[in-house]
């Protein structure tokens, strides 16, 4: 990590704002952007996304296609992984060191006096550098839930968008598919467009219902669109025809559900012009860190066993273990080698529902305590969780000792084949891991 800086600073005094990291409301966010003038009424069109899983994903591929249709994007995602400038992009860039000084300090003057949480006054600065920046479109990521997220200020976004719905943050969402689906779909909008990637069919209920009470119109996965890959190409289909695409660049089987939700959603607009080439062209161009991300290069790579492949991702729940594992069982399909896991998560998650989905698959976990998290789970109670998930495993002291632990066990194993070893579990895990290996 880069020494402190400005803004570094001022984040850090925004933290202690509230007593609570997380406090779900929209009464302190609405009284601030009172304060700042409005902004949320003056941003350019707005692609809203919510989700438990795929809205980064759909994210970046709303960006990326958007520009390659020659359009200014601003982008606001979260959490961020090693800096905190990665979750707000003005027009294709992300945001300065001196302007996101400039905005919190802004922000932290109107806010003198108020108990507001971190995540609602950076939302207020990244709404204010988005109404004073030109560009064509804005791409809004939820932060948590939809109801009374802070993003959920926006009264008239051009698109909604509601990627896959799981299990997560029960503590703050509900503990059923539909109380989360309820949530989520608290960000659909009178008369304006519901773009909804694949759901359970209880969640896709809870989501029609909800939305039919404020007159949007429903485009559902499986339904109105779909997309499937076919020859090594996707075939995308809506009510507007078939696209025969490349595959996007992100790897994994569900990022073929998270590509044609985006497309299903330029498509429901008549705001831009978005031509096949663009789509092809955003699929083939579209990153997002630590999203089945391959490390090729760095000090990991140069310390894991010679010849082994690294993989990182931040999914951090049941589903997205599940999503996770169907990628991985594909590339053991078309490249068999032996497969390792290491493994951070924080105390909110659900390790086992995690572990289960690779049992099976993984010859061997290694757990540990994500570095500098508050909130982790420590490495012997993931270890605990693994071994009873019907996982061989070993708590690591840090991501060396996962390594080691490894080759290790390679050597032991006697395997000609390198392995390849799967970083998972947390985005926060993912952060550090991308911060060490520069």
């Amino acid at each position: 990590m880069s020494s402190t800086t400005s803004s570094d600073a001022i984040l850090e005094r925004l933290m202690r704002l509230h007593p609570k990291a997380i406090d779900l409301s929209l009464d302190r966010m609405r009284a601030l952007l009172v304060r700042l003038g409005h902004p949320e009424r003056r941003l350019p069109p707005v692609f809203h996304v919510a989700g438990t899983n795929g809205k980064g994903s759909t994210c970046a591929t709303l960006r990326a296609i958007l520009e390659a249709a020659g359009l200014k994007v601003h982008v606001y995602t979260s959490p961020h992984l090693v800096r905190f400038h990665e979750r707000i992009r003005l027009a294709g860039t992300l945001i300065s060191e001196d302007a996101l000084q400039i905005l919190l300090d802004e922000c932290e003057r109107a806010a003198d006096g108020m108990a507001i949480t971190f995540f609602e006054i950076t939302t207020a600065a990244a709404l204010l550098a988005f109404a004073r920046v030109p560009a064509d479109a804005l791409v809004l990521e939820v932060g948590l839930g939809g109801v009374l997220d802070a993003t959920n200020v926006i009264d008239s976004p051009l698109i909604s968008v509601i990627t896959p719905v799981g299990l997560d943050h029960q503590h703050f969402l509900g503990d059923t598919i539909e109380l989360i689906a309820a949530e989520k779909a608290g960000i659909a909008k009178r008369g304006r467009p519901l773009v909804v990637g694949p759901q359970d069919a209880a969640a896709l209920a809870v989501i029609e219902a909800a939305a039919n009470r404020v007159d949007a119109p429903v485009i559902a996965w499986g339904r109105d669109f779909s997309a499937h890959e076919e020859h090594g190409r996707i075939v995308f289909q809506d009510g507007q025809g078939v696209l025969d695409l490349p595959p996007p660049r992100l790897v994994g089987v569900h990022q073929i559900a998270n590509a044609a939700t985006a497309i299903a959603a330029l498509r429901a607009q008549d705001r831009f012009a978005v031509s096949e080439q663009a789509i092809e062209t955003g699929l083939a161009n579209v990153a997002w860190p630590a999203r089945m991300q391959r490390l090729t290069y760095g000090p990991l790579v140069e310390d894991a066993p010679e010849g082994a492949e690294i993989w990182l991702d931040g999914g951090h729940n049941p589903h997205a273990a599940a999503a996770i594992a169907e990628t991985l069982a594909d590339l053991e399909e078309k490249r068999p080698r032996p497969l390792y896991l290491i493994v951070g998560m924080l105390s909110t998650k659900d390790p086992a529902g995690f572990f289960v989905h690779f049992r099976g698959l993984a010859r061997h976990v290694s757990t540990l305590t994500i570095p500098g998290e508050p909130n982790a789970l420590g490495a012997g109670a993931l270890y605990d969780a693994a071994r009873s998930a019907g996982l061989k495993a070993d708590p690591a002291e840090d991501i060396g000792d996962a390594l080691d632990q490894i080759t290790a066990r390679v050597s032991l194993d006697d395997d000609e084949t390198p392995p390849r070893i799967l970083i998972c579990g947390s985005l926060y895990l993912a952060g550090r891991i991308l911060a060490q290996n520069g």
